[in-house]
């Protein structure tokens, strides 16, 4: 079990758990997880951590299918600018690593951000904890589950 998978049984939401063989080659793990799973690549969400080059970290969950817009993203959680934040701090203020980091369940709960294209679906996915697994679950259990509010982050 992951903190992912643990947090999502304790709110007792409807969930599925997807597993699959990860390959350590694979260029994109929120693409190869589309494809190992057989599910469109704009269902499968990444969570990407940014900050403001402070001390706040924030969280920015979008399909694996686009990128992250930064100034988008800035505006949405109030500040002048974020960039991509160092690999060493997410994995310690999360409590995974990258390309498992999980939007659920994360050791410090950042300010999150769900990429408004969630809504159109009825479940989405999203790492479970680990490389190789993946949670489905619905966009408005996500955004109950980690406090975070949908706006148009992506490009």
């Amino acid at each position: 079990m992951t903190p992912a998978i643990n947090s999502a049984r304790k709110a007792q939401i409807d969930f599925k758990v997807h597993e699959y063989n990860h390959d350590a080659e694979a260029d994109s793990y929120g693409l190869e997880a589309a494809h190992k799973l057989g599910v469109p690549e704009h269902r499968v969400f990444k969570t990407l951590v940014v900050t403001d080059g402070q001390k706040d970290l924030f969280v920015g969950v979008v399909p694996v299918s686009t990128q992250l817009n930064l100034k988008l993203m800035a505006k949405v959680v109030g500040v002048k600018k974020v960039i991509m934040a160092d690999a060493r701090k997410v994995e310690s203020t999360t409590g995974y690593v990258l390309g498992g980091v999980s939007p659920v369940g994360q050791k410090k709960r950042l300010k999150t951000v769900i990429d408004s294209s969630a809504e159109n679906f009825e479940t989405i996915y999203v790492s479970a904890g680990r490389r190789g697994l993946e949670i489905e679950l619905s966009a408005n259990d996500l955004q109950k589950l980690t406090n975070a509010r949908f706006a148009e982050i992506r490009s």
